[in-house]
């Protein structure tokens, strides 16, 4: 039996708290353009399946549609970013400082490393997948609609 890990966070301003249970402690990198301009720098996010999160204050949550199939989360009082998700339902990949420094994370991917700029580098050991290979898992099977 796997064992659940379960995390507990909220925003900057407390208006909106996060559960997230999840089957593992996981975490990854995204170096996309565009999770650097959201986050201002890589975005370190824990992967959540439908049903692994709960939201408390769900009322102070604002959605970014930032592409024709993903939208960021923020709240709407202090601006924190939560997360980004499919809008199929089936991925949210949320921000890991959303729960604090006390969880043992395990670094195990960095995604986008093609747009990973040249100014920094992370001396973990960890899987890396370019754009290319991300959209790859994400597209739909040919045939399909």
């Amino acid at each position: 039996m796997a064992t659940q890990h379960v995390f507990e966070g909220h925003c900057l301003c407390g208006k909106v708290g996060i559960k997230l249970q999840a089957d593992s402690n996981a975490m990854s990198v995204c170096h996309c353009s565009m999770c650097r301009t959201w986050a201002g720098g890589p975005l370190f996010a824990a992967e959540a399946g439908p049903g692994a999160l709960q939201f408390n204050g769900e009322e102070h949550i604002t959605v970014y549609p930032s592409s024709d199939w993903a939208e960021r989360g923020f709240c709407k009082h202090c601006g924190t970013n939560l997360f980004y998700r499919l809008k199929s339902g089936e991925m949210h990949a949320v921000s890991v400082g959303l729960f604090g420094d006390t969880q043992d994370w395990a670094f195990e991917q960095q995604i986008f490393i093609d747009e990973k700029p040249a100014y920094y580098a992370f001396a973990n050991q960890t899987g890396e997948l370019t754009g290319a290979e991300v959209f790859a898992q994400f597209a739909p099977s040919e045939g399909s609609d």
